[in-house]
């Protein structure tokens, strides 16, 4: 789907969080060569290079719109478009690190071995991805595309929660690294707007959703998904929405 830099940015904040959480868990002293898969605008993979400004930094990403904004962030990063789903690495690298990408992508089971084949030795991958996907939020949206008129325009493009159970990627991970660390965190996080939640999917899930729709059925459609969430998500007397957001976690080190 078309991606928007600055609409996903309008929650920078709470996008942020989870990255640098991530990349608080990696204890690698001096990384030679690092990839940020799934890059977007290039705000998280700064974060990288300034933390390692000696290694050679790969941003990875499909969006000709958020690269685009990234290669004006930094000059020194290598930016390259790519699909996820067939990227291939031409060398090892010591860090693989992905933040809120790579549940765009299907067949986990074949992802993550893949992936895992593109770490050096003694080197790390790490991976956040959202698990909300059975939150109001999202239960809300996918039931308002299985109905008339909807559904026959989004049924055929409807996925399946995307991420795995923690234990399916320990499974996956464990007997190819020496050390496999893995948590959730749910962040309640405080939005203002009048609709915030509404505005949050817009930019992500809810976007690629419309962008399947036909043209005169996509602003009923998110009018009603607006109306919809809104009742999910209330807003408190104090102007505040509290948006409780699940994340997955994992940092896999190779011996």
């Amino acid at each position: 789907m078309p991606w928007n830099p600055l609409a996903y940015e309008a929650f920078a904040d709470h996008r942020m969080r989870p990255a640098i959480d991530l990349l608080g868990r990696v204890a690698l002293e001096a990384p030679r060569r690092i990839a940020d898969l799934g890059c977007g605008s290039g705000n998280v993979t700064v974060l990288l290079a300034q933390r390692w400004p000696a290694a050679r930094i790969l941003g990875v990403d499909g969006s000709s719109e958020m690269l685009a904004r990234a290669r004006a962030r930094s000059a020194s990063i290598e930016w390259r478009q790519a699909e996820l789903g067939t990227w291939q690495a031409r060398e090892p690298f010591d860090l693989v690190y992905s933040n809120a990408a790579l549940h765009w992508l299907p067949d986990h089971a074949t992802l993550f071995p893949r992936l895992a084949e593109t770490v050096a030795p003694r080197g790390v991958l790490a991976v956040q991805m959202p698990s909300n996907f059975s939150a109001p939020s999202h239960v809300v949206m996918h039931e308002l595309a299985r109905e008339a008129p909807y559904g026959a325009h989004l049924e055929p493009v409807l996925r399946p929660a995307p991420v795995l159970e923690a234990s399916a990627y320990y499974a996956l991970l464990a007997g190819r690294f020496a050390q496999v660390d893995m948590w959730t965190t749910e962040y309640l996080q405080v939005l203002r707007g009048e609709n915030p939640v509404a505005d949050w999917t817009r930019s992500t899930w809810l976007g690629g959703l419309l962008g399947a729709l036909p043209e005169a059925l996509r602003e009923p459609f998110e009018e009603e998904y607006r109306r919809r969430v809104l009742g999910a998500y209330p807003k408190r007397a104090d102007g505040s929405t509290l948006f409780g957001f699940r994340r997955l976690f994992m940092v896999a080190t190779a011996a």
